[in-house]
């Protein structure tokens, strides 16, 4: 059984070949010359201010119309529900900025409820980032931006002081540069095979409290498998297994049987996609039911839906199948370098995580001409909820995400020339600090200016769940 084909163009920035540690790093010192440390603190861009309502309804284009209300209303309790589903629009921001020009695989929607733990091949439970929607190559600050200005953001909410606010957003950029220096010294496959543990996780925790309720979220998801997703997802109808309906989010299409034919044919050919020893793996399932489901703030509204497979009585398998629409940073980074969207989001994955789901995969719908990519549902999985947080707390969980983000970046692209940028003092965590700040400022501003528009009816947004 062959493989679909996806026509993938040349990478845009192949790594300087044999090139040693230090030389490497002097390319990206060099590019301090174009681009100063100091210039990323710089927020306004040399366009005139964006229309952001004009950026939502563009965003929203293609996605599923009876669900874009949903999306909206998950984005209005607070600033930083508008920033999970607002990447398009920080785009718009930096984007156009001045850029570094070193490029490796991005998350494109860093932030820090974006970051959580799941589990290995060897059901081993790593911390990480879980969300690859917008992966792209792109300049390697676009990220670390994003996930400041969220630490920002997110702490304000918890009543933190304007002073911690910007002592985490810092933490964050000097955990990156700290680990960004490690990883340069690192030789590459240490690199590629290194891990964050569930027990790094702990043990990075700033007191005894914080450690207790980690320890506890994460014996918590060590519980969490298929078996257990099936005791709150699925019932028994007579012989039949199905999946509970949980209106909006979760539910069964009118013809029900025409869904479940369709997935039956997706997933013919999504398991093209798969190494053949997942291939036989997966034919000792069989799919007992489907239904649609919306996840997420971001990708409200793009296809979704949830496969319950069984290989016996009590042997369940979840599959999510999602839409992958082309990148939000498409426009700025230049298209993707492979023309099926699922497959983009399937090797910024396997690139950027230390390890990845063993049934990721990926197809196209040819009547749709929609792309699609396909993972485990809730296997393992947590995140952690930063409504619960103190100002230590986001000091040290931005540090956690940032050590993370950095091995992500030094994994996918060359972490001898992006230390050699970012060097070995202050000027690098003082612009993205100061930048962070302004950009919950803007975002604090862009909130408002939803708000009012839900309010005026320009908007239409149902209340969140």
């Amino acid at each position: 059984m062959s493989k679909p084909k996806d026509t993938a163009r040349p990478s845009r920035s192949p790594r300087p070949a044999l090139l040693t540690v230090a030389e490497r790093k002097a390319i990206g010192n060099a590019r301090r010359e174009n681009c100063p440390r100091s210039l990323l603190a710089d927020l306004e861009p040399p366009a005139p201010r964006r229309d952001l309502l004009a950026i939502l309804r563009k965003d929203n284009a293609g996605r599923l119309s009876d669900l874009i209300p949903i999306r909206h209303g998950r984005m209005l309790p607070s600033p930083f529900s508008f920033l999970r589903g607002a990447v398009a629009v920080m785009m718009e921001d930096i984007g156009r900025l001045p850029a570094t020009g070193i490029e490796t695989q991005l998350c494109g929607d860093c932030h820090v409820r974006n970051f959580g733990g799941f589990a290995s091949p060897e059901q081993a439970l790593l911390f990480g980032i879980n969300d690859f929607d917008q992966t792209l190559p792109g300049p390697f600050e676009w990220d670390v931006k994003r996930l400041a200005a969220s630490v920002v953001v997110a702490a304000r909410e918890e009543g933190v002081s304007d002073r911690n606010c910007s002592d985490a957003a810092m933490a964050a950029a000097r955990t990156y540069r700290e680990r960004m220096a490690e990883f340069a010294r690192m030789d590459v496959m240490d690199i590629w095979y290194f891990r964050i543990g569930a027990v790094e996780l702990v043990k990075m925790a700033n007191n005894s409290r914080t450690r207790k309720k980690r320890q506890a979220l994460i014996d918590k998801a060590a519980r969490h498998t298929a078996e257990k997703t099936f005791a709150t997802l699925a019932q028994k109808v007579g012989e039949r297994p199905q999946i509970i309906d949980q209106p909006p989010l979760i539910y069964h299409l009118n013809d029900v049987k025409h869904f479940e034919s369709e997935v039956r044919a997706f997933l013919l050919h999504y398991v093209k996609t798969l190494p053949e020893e997942r291939r036989v793996l997966l034919s000792r399932f069989t799919l007992a039911d489907v239904a649609a489901k919306v996840v997420g703030v971001g990708s409200v509204g793009m296809r979704c839906a949830v496969a319950l497979l069984m290989a016996g009585a009590k042997d369940p398998l979840f599959l999510q199948i999602k839409e992958a629409r082309p990148s939000a940073l498409e426009p700025f980074a230049g298209r993707a370098r492979h023309l099926n969207q699922g497959l983009r989001v399937v090797v910024g994955q396997h690139l950027m995580q230390a390890t990845s789901d063993i049934f990721l995969g990926w197809f196209r719908e040819p009547e749709l001409k929609s792309d699609f990519y396909v993972r485990q549902l809730n296997d393992m999985k947590f995140t952690l909820d930063s409504g619960a947080f103190s100002a230590e707390d986001f000091v040290d969980y931005a540090q956690v995400c940032s050590w993370e983000l950095a091995r992500a970046h030094a994994k996918a692209g060359d972490a001898a020339m992006i230390s050699g940028y970012l060097g070995n003092g202050d000027a690098f965590e003082k612009a993205i600090a100061k930048f962070a700040v302004a950009y919950a400022d803007r975002t604090e501003s862009d909130h408002g200016v939803f708000v009012a528009a839900v309010k005026s009816g320009k908007i239409k947004a149902t209340a969140p769940e």
